[in-house]
């Protein structure tokens, strides 16, 4: 055995200590890049420097750190319906809300909402996430049907229709956002609702601040 000077015995440098949160952050960031059913108890332990039975130690399994984790994502976007507008708010002022919030989660919570958007129903896990998913576009769409009726959103396209292209829009930030690319979230988010609430061909009045313009690196390789 190696000993130092003193005549002590040399440790070995200590793993950091994983508790389940940190070994959830780790797990998606796994599960992204390799795909959930693709990803074993064993490639985890791999990547985390632990053995299978540290990680039981925290969780049932992959399935429980899944579910965790879209929980996480659903949480964050119902919170977002879940808040309490004034009184006086129109329909359409609360779609914005969303849409604009939910851009805001999707930034906040990328790898989370990422996984979220890929889960194909292959467990209960996943099938209950997208019953979620389901019905957090049926209570968008209440709110698009509500915005029609008082005028300010058009009502010749379906409600869920509309819900559906609202946050495949949004949905789609997953693909090529990151948080580190220079591009703020205020700038994505007032660019994204101005671009699906006021078109691409209207000419509202050019507004100052940072939704003003976005810089050409913000653009998807």
């Amino acid at each position: 055995m190696n000993t130092r000077p003193t005549g002590r015995p040399v440790r070995h440098r200590e793993r950091p200590p994983y508790d389940r949160d940190s070994l959830l952050e780790v797990a998606v960031v796994v599960f992204n890049e390799r795909g959930y059913d693709r990803t074993s108890m064993e490639d985890l332990a791999r990547r985390l420097g632990l053995s299978k039975s540290s990680i039981y130690h925290h969780v049932a399994g992959k399935e429980e750190l899944l579910g965790l984790a879209v929980g996480r994502a659903m949480d964050a976007l119902f919170a977002v319906l879940d808040e309490d507008p004034a009184a006086d708010t129109t329909a359409t002022a609360r779609l914005r809300h969303v849409v604009r919030r939910s851009v805001e989660v999707l930034a906040a919570e990328l790898p989370y909402v990422t996984l979220l958007l890929r889960v194909r129903g292959n467990s209960g896990v996943e099938r209950r996430a997208q019953e979620q998913r389901r019905e957090f576009d049926r209570r968008v769409a209440e709110l698009v049907e509500r915005a029609a009726t008082e005028g300010s959103v058009r009502d010749d396209i379906e409600p869920h229709l509309v819900s559906r292209l609202l946050f495949g829009t949004v949905n789609s930030l997953v693909e090529w956002y990151r948080p580190e690319g220079g591009l703020s979230v205020a700038v994505l988010s007032d660019a994204l609702t101005a671009v699906l609430f006021d078109g691409l061909t209207g000419r509202p009045a050019r507004r100052s601040g940072p939704a003003a313009d976005i810089p050409d690196r913000a653009a998807p390789n």
